[in-house]
């Protein structure tokens, strides 16, 4: 555990005593060693009402740091909870950005209050921003940049960054831009540095890397991580450049979309906000429609007992080893999709490669079958007798091949159909295997135990 989470921890129940007892001396003896971080984990851990009366104590330099940490849901109750001068002023601080991350979250008549409440050049540009699709890199990218130009000297590209590093959001990495202000290069604060003032920018510069505004905001994210760039142009359909994409942004994002997966991969909606302070109703909701589902899907596989219930009165054994094989399948076809949606988050595989990765995951299937279905043989053999062990030996090398097939096919499939793999693996993939297995199951048994 940090230091930062253990003062957090610490901090809470000091502050909601001194509320409770309306102490607001004690709150602010609380509150006064906390560094930003440390108060934003405490106020992750509050109540709404709670979170606004504390966040109104803090000094205006450390409320800023602090109000910019918190998630965008959280920002948009404080939002609604503080005094209109009191958000103004906030968000009139905020990168762009950040802003449209905030407006996404509030009804339209705050956010069309606070737009109007800005400067004209800072609407100006936070609207450049809200312009562009939802999901796309344009509305995560910031348009708070330094540039400068090919035929520009270094010290002329120094003395650009000096004037503009107040606002830029970065200014580590210098996109170069001609006079239509295409992209023709990249330039970073060390080769400018590193070379003499007279030097051109042009003898400098390397060829860029660089995303369309309107490219999947996770795709331009993950190409950010993989390049290890530390800001990533943003371009428009005519390559000029509209914004950059700073690693920090684009490590939030990927972070954001691996929850959003590994929350649908568990059979739920992702809380888009920190758990303790997502109220239960909200919890219950994200949760309920996906066990509703799930619930629907079991039902087949009562439908397959009912069906074969003849074969399980005259051999009662075999029930036992239900719970073991449709256990193995689904284990094994959750195992198949989220390798394979990792893999397609990481653009390892595209959903042309379908054929591939099913002859891949089929053999790693048939192996693990032969391992656990050798197991399974050998050991209900010397409980039962051979005939059985057969059975399930043959039915783990059937259920384990196909489940990996299966479970490797559907993320590609899913992305293939425009929907989340993450939606359109795991939770189906069970309830898939559960029902076919014990299809496969009855069947090989009738054969092989002649009933």
């Amino acid at each position: 555990m940090s230091h930062s989470d253990t003062t957090a921890e610490t901090a809470v129940p000091t502050i909601e005593r001194a509320l409770a007892e309306k102490d607001l001396p004690s709150v602010m003896v609380a509150l006064t060693p906390l560094a930003p971080d440390e108060v934003i984990d405490a106020l992750e851990r509050m109540g709404a009402k709670q979170r606004a009366l504390v966040y109104r104590m803090l000094s205006k330099g450390k409320a800023l740091v602090v109000f910019e940490g918190l998630d965008a849901t959280l920002q948009g109750e404080l939002v609604q909870a503080l005094q209109d001068e009191e958000v103004a002023s906030v968000f009139g601080e905020m990168d762009p950005d950040d802003r449209v991350s905030l407006l996404d979250e509030l009804p339209a008549s705050v956010a069309t209050r606070l737009l109007h409440g800005l400067p004209p050049s800072e609407r100006s540009l936070t609207a450049a921003v809200l312009g562009y699709p939802d999901r796309s890199i344009g509305r995560r990218m910031s348009p708070e940049y330094v540039t400068t130009h090919p035929g520009s000297t270094v010290a002329e590209s120094l003395e650009r960054v000096r004037a503009g590093m107040t606002d830029a959001e970065t200014i580590y990495t210098l996109p170069v831009v001609d006079d239509q202000r295409r992209l023709v290069g990249i330039v970073s604060l060390r080769d400018l540095m590193t070379a003499a003032p007279t030097t051109s920018v042009s003898e400098v510069l390397h060829e860029p890397h660089a995303v369309e505004a309107t490219d999947d905001a996770e795709t331009a994210a993950r190409r950010c991580a993989d390049l290890k760039l530390l800001a990533l142009p943003v371009t428009d359909a005519e390559n000029r450049l509209v914004g950059i994409l700073t690693v920090d942004d684009a490590l939030g994002i990927l972070e954001e979309a691996d929850s959003e997966d590994q929350a649908r991969i568990g059979g739920a909606e992702p809380l888009r906000r920190p758990y303790l302070s997502t109220p239960v109703r909200s919890i219950v909701r994200s949760r309920v429609v996906w066990l509703l589902v799930l619930a629907v899907g079991a039902t087949l596989t009562v439908q397959v007992l009912e069906v074969f219930e003849a074969t399980l009165q005259q051999m009662v054994v075999l029930s036992l080893f239900v719970p073991l094989l449709i256990g193995t399948g689904g284990n094994t076809g959750n195992q198949a999709a989220t390798t394979v949606t990792r893999a397609l988050a990481l653009a390892d595989v595209r959903p042309r490669d379908i054929l591939k990765v099913v002859a891949r995951e089929a053999r790693v299937g048939v192996s693990l079958g032969l391992l656990l279905g050798g197991v399974g043989f050998l050991v209900t053999s010397l409980a039962y007798d051979v005939a059985l062990g057969t059975v399930i030996g043959l039915t783990l090398l059937s259920i384990c091949t196909m489940a990996a097939t299966v479970g490797g096919a559907m993320p590609l499939i899913g992305k293939a159909v425009r929907v989340d793999p993450a939606v359109f693996s795991n939770p189906f993939i069970t309830t898939f295997v559960d029902a076919t297995g014990l299809i496969v199951y009855f069947l090989i048994a009738r054969a092989v135990l002649g009933l």
